[in-house]
């Protein structure tokens, strides 16, 4: 036998079994009963819907994995940006620290330069206060016991030339008093009551006003201090006695003559207005300014006040201030010439002019001319 032949054999035996296996199974097929067909449809719909749940599950995963692959897309580009955005919110910052540092420096330059004004202030102040408290008592007191050496030497040249006057008797002294003045023949200003009566009435009434009814914010050139009886007593005693020219005892201290010589002023003020004109005589500039700021105080006027052509006139020479009465009384006006403790001599050419107010020290106590 050869290879052909035995590969013939073996198809033939092939298709034989096949058909007898075919036949075999379709006999069983047609055997079969009918209940093992229903499970079989059974399975394949089972597998189905399994399929169709599986297939649902895989889309459903497929979105999960498009949303997820979006997500870390955008992480993605985030994690890209944020580098850019932590670098300008850090500018910023630094922008911010910047100008907050500028203007922190600034408050502190300010604070610096007005903690230096503060100590230069309190460098002045303190240098104020000793020059002003400790070198002027001192000098104050250099001041005191010089004028009282000089007081007791005056005294003394005073007491040796009494004792070589020769006095006039009372008669003589009387009669002296009893000659009338020039003014009745030349017009010029007097007080007296006997002459004068319209005018004496009205200068005891001011008096009485500024006594019992003060008014210490009245308009300028009117008295605006208490005003005691002793004060009265003095100006009383100067206009109707010694009519208007004459000295009358210091008071002790400058203070108090001012407020004496005040109220002379705002009486005058009162009788004749801007026809009045007030002379200050004192030996030194200091004096001077006690004189102008206590009249200020006293009469309610300022500075405006001061001049050679205002209402107060202030004079450290008498040649000066009598030279600008005699100017003065041509004008038509009334000059009234005030002249302070301080002045040892006065100088005769003053005694011509009709209102003199001189203030005499007391010789029985050391004068305090200050403040």
């Amino acid at each position: 036998m050869n290879i052909d032949d035995h590969q013939v054999s073996k198809a033939e035996l092939t298709n034989e079994s096949t058909n007898n296996t075919a036949e075999n199974v379709v006999t069983k097929e047609e055997n079969a009963p009918e209940p093992k067909m229903i499970k079989v449809s059974d399975t394949i719909l089972n597998l189905e819907s399994r399929v169709k749940e599986l297939t649902a599950q895989v889309q459903s995963l497929e979105q999960q994995k498009q949303g997820l692959t979006q997500e870390i897309k955008q992480l993605d580009l985030e994690h890209k940006m944020i580098p850019g955005g932590i670098q300008d919110i850090e500018q910023h910052i630094r922008l911010i620290v910047k100008e907050g540092l500028k203007e922190l420096k600034q408050q502190k330059q300010a604070l610096e330069i007005s903690v230096e004004q503060l100590e230069r202030r309190r460098d002045r102040i303190k240098e104020e206060m000793r020059t002003t408290f400790a070198g002027v008592s001192q000098d104050l007191a250099i001041r005191v016991q010089g004028f009282k050496d000089y007081l007791v030497g005056s005294l003394q040249d005073l007491a040796a030339t009494a004792e070589q006057l020769e006095l006039p008797t009372g008669e003589t002294w009387c009669s002296s008093e009893t000659i009338p003045s020039q003014s009745s023949s030349s017009g010029e200003v007097q007080f007296a009551p006997q002459e004068f009566e319209t005018q004496t009435i009205k200068i005891k009434q001011l008096l009485e006003q500024y006594r019992n009814n003060p008014d210490y914010y009245g308009y300028p050139w009117q008295l605006r201090r208490t005003f005691e009886p002793i004060h009265a007593e003095r100006v009383q005693t100067w206009f109707f006695s010694q009519g208007g020219r004459g000295a009358i005892l210091s008071m002790g201290t400058r203070l108090q003559n001012i407020l004496i010589a005040s109220a002379i002023i705002s009486v005058l003020n009162s009788l004749h207005g801007d026809r009045s004109r007030f002379l200050i005589l004192a030996n030194s500039p200091e004096r001077l300014g006690e004189w102008r700021r206590g009249l200020q105080d006293c009469l309610g006027i300022s500075r405006s006040d001061f001049g050679p052509e205002k209402g107060v006139v202030l004079f450290e020479s008498p040649d000066a201030l009598v030279l600008k009465t005699e100017r003065l009384l041509e004008d038509k006006q009334i000059p009234l010439i005030i002249i302070d403790e301080t002045e040892q001599q006065i100088n005769l050419s003053l005694l011509q002019f009709p209102l003199l107010l001189a203030f005499a020290p007391d010789l029985q106590q050391v004068s305090n001319h200050l403040y």
